[in-house]
């Protein structure tokens, strides 16, 4: 076979040594492939057969580097659970370049002038869970990084306990973050170095439109000001990614600034969990002593840290009132597309004020009894779909079985009075039959422990098309085991 190779084009190399420090990867001990996404591969243009070449092991694993890739790890900085953590920067991930539109990162590759305390490794089981989630949070619509693959070795990592270590293969058109522009706001690097103030800001500031955003040259809402444009498009984006979060019940767990995409893609998988039991306070972080990032919460967190975003564009921006008149627009972006958002999971095409009210009452009453948040959705799609009111299913899912009496009859009144935009096919593709839950990422983690990847394969597979039925893994959509509620999982998960 011919050496691996891919058209690299390295943009964020091109920024200069101010925001990137050139990198080696560290080997990866006797490497083993754990899994692989075909899609993301295409997506990628890599060969037919690169899932079983040893020399493509090698590179994902860092192994082996690809001709003409340039290797970096890039700095930023960020507040952390609230507090402003100073400069972080890629401590475990090491990016090759961009290919095909889409920047590919080796995460787990080895120790980057980033890395403070850690060891620049990540374990199996932390791979394996941002592996599956990226793919699942693909399959359900929702924009996230993506990833390629997962390599495996029986090299020892030390975390809580003695693990084992993996490399996963992940991409996104760009993997610049909120803490990036805080960054270079916060250090000033432009004054210190006797250049224009802010110098390096700028050229962040200006590659990001330029390859992203190219329409805030010419946005005039803001008075021509494409800095306060910037801003604007991003909490857009942002809200609207927060109320698919909340729509499918995913939990981040670690909402950092440093973790945010400028892009509004679900970044860096660690504690996440799609909830089991409908429980707007849940904490799906251990490490979250204080409930800064609980279900509910996560809306509001993203707004301030949209605000800290603000902040450090206003260097730019120059002038307050268009920086606040872009934030502003989160107060009406987020409850627009939540409420679109839950309008689809009952069916109809579009929202309107009794629609609301009824999506926010069944939402009341699921809390009450903690009803199984998936389980439900799905279970109330095909009971819309018989039109059966006899039919028991949704009750049955309550403690108090009586209270669906409460919001059934309306709901079914609001079809009636709605036909031309309600359908159960919307139904259907818009409440998932699966989603990546705690306890079937841990059984396929602990299968991955003795060498049997089968069951990431299967997972992988059945949430790739999580709307679809698939007859064989009906097992993933079952209520989760009694033991499920005592997975802890934390920030180095």
């Amino acid at each position: 076979m011919t050496a691996p190779t891919l058209p690299w084009s390295n943009r964020f190399a091109t920024l200069g040594s101010d925001f990137s420090v050139p990198m080696q990867t560290t080997p990866l001990p006797s490497p083993y492939w754990v899994g692989h996404s075909a899609k993301v591969a295409n997506d990628l243009g890599l060969p037919c057969n690169w899932a079983q070449s040893n020399d493509w092991l090698q590179v994902f694993s860092g192994n082996r580097s690809i001709a003409g890739s340039t290797p970096l790890s890039s700095v930023y900085s960020g507040h952390q659970f609230g507090v402003w953590a100073g400069q972080l920067g890629d401590g475990r991930a090491i990016l090759l370049g961009d290919t095909a539109g889409q920047e590919v990162q080796l995460k787990g590759a080895g120790l980057t002038p980033f890395s403070r305390m850690g060891d620049g490794r990540a374990v199996l089981r932390s791979s394996i869970r941002e592996f599956l989630c990226s793919e699942a949070m693909h399959g359900l619509g929702i924009p996230t990084s993506r990833a390629l693959c997962i390599t495996g070795s029986d090299a020892p990592i030390y975390r809580e306990e003695a693990e084992t270590a993996a490399v996963v293969t992940r991409t996104a058109p760009s993997f610049i973050r909120f803490g990036h522009f805080e960054h270079f706001c916060h250090t000033h690097q432009g004054t210190q170095q006797g250049a224009a103030p802010f110098k390096e800001l700028k050229i962040l500031a200006d590659f990001v439109i330029d390859h992203y955003y190219p329409h805030c040259r010419t946005e005039t809402r803001w008075g021509n000001n494409p800095y306060a444009a910037l801003l604007q498009v991003v909490t857009e984006r942002t809200a609207k990614l927060m109320a698919q979060w909340q729509s499918v019940g995913f939990c981040h767990g670690v909402m950092n600034t440093d973790n945010m995409s400028i892009l509004g893609l679900t970044l860096d998988y660690g504690p996440f969990q799609f909830l089991d039991a409908y429980d707007p306070q849940h904490i799906c972080n251990h490490s979250d002593h204080q409930g800064r990032y609980a279900f509910a919460k996560q809306p509001n967190v993203a707004y301030w840290n949209l605000f800290c975003l603000g902040q450090a564009l206003m260097p730019l921006i120059e002038a307050q009132e268009p920086a606040m008149a872009a934030l502003e627009t989160y107060k009406t972006a987020y409850p627009q597309a939540f409420a679109q958002c839950m309008a689809a999971k009952l069916g109809f095409s579009e929202t309107s004020a009794p629609i609301e009210a009824l999506s926010t009452e069944i939402l009341q009453s699921m809390a009450a009894d903690r009803v199984d948040y998936s389980i439900f959705w799905r279970t109330l799609s095909h009971w819309a779909k018989r039109g059966a009111m006899a039919d028991p299913s949704v009750k049955d899912l309550f403690i108090n079985t009586a209270a669906p009496n409460d919001w059934l009859p309306k709901f079914t009144a609001l079809i009636e009075q709605n036909k031309s935009t309600w359908s159960s096919a919307l139904m259907l593709s818009s409440n998932p039959k699966y989603v990546l839950r705690n306890h079937l990422g841990e059984q396929a983690i602990q299968a991955a422990k003795g060498k049997d990847f089968a069951p990431v394969s299967d997972l992988l597979q059945v949430l790739e098309r999580p709307f679809d039925e698939h007859p064989k893994f009906e097992a993933f959509a079952a209520f989760p085991p009694d033991w499920a509620a005592t997975i802890a999982i934390s920030c180095s998960s």
